[in-house]
């Protein structure tokens, strides 16, 4: 199943530190309020446009933070929007590519049998498959994880940022293959 494009809002914008290094990925309306805050500057556009009452600006594509932020060589935090980016919005258990708000978080060991929420026991799992599951092993259920889920260190950051640049021609220049 081919994923559909996000909402012009919702699309994926690169974000890259003062120096111009990729650190993280947000939605275009987080990158908006960053610029309109004076916190980073629009360095590509996605060709569409917010338009409102007194303003219309283009919808960036790529931003850089005008300050240098110091990233700390760590995993990152858990948290459902992590857990989505690592899964790539993909349902663990049949596979289809969705939109995050059409997806769920799924314990592999459900917490009702002493699952812990943890990186190694978090996917991303679409709503049908969530309740298909319930509070029963994968096995149990007739389903079988896509891959194994493992904790989000700043490698895999890396990697799911140039491979969304595949699809986004304007991040290219900015990612070190």
């Amino acid at each position: 199943m081919q994923p559909a494009l996000p909402e012009p809002m919702h699309q994926p914008v690169l974000v890259l530190n003062a120096s111009y290094e990729p650190i993280n990925v947000c939605a275009a309306r987080r990158a908006i309020v960053l610029v309109l805050k004076g916190v980073a500057m629009a360095e590509e556009e996605n060709g569409h446009f917010l338009r409102a009452a007194r303003v219309t600006m283009r919808v960036p594509s790529v931003i850089r933070l005008l300050e240098y932020r110091r990233i700390p060589h760590q995993s990152r935090a858990l948290s459902r929007k992590n857990i989505l980016l690592r899964d790539r919005n993909t349902c663990q258990y049949c596979g289809d590519t969705l939109a995050s708000s059409e997806l769920t978080l799924d314990h592999v060991v459900p917490r009702s049998r002493g699952g812990p929420s943890a990186w190694e026991n978090l996917v991303a799992c679409c709503h049908p498959c969530n309740r298909r599951k319930g509070n029963q092993f994968a096995h149990e259920a007739g389903m079988k994880l896509l891959r194994e889920p493992r904790s989000f260190s700043l490698h895999t950051s890396r990697h799911i940022i140039r491979l969304m640049g595949h699809s986004d021609a304007k991040w290219r220049k900015y990612l070190f293959y």
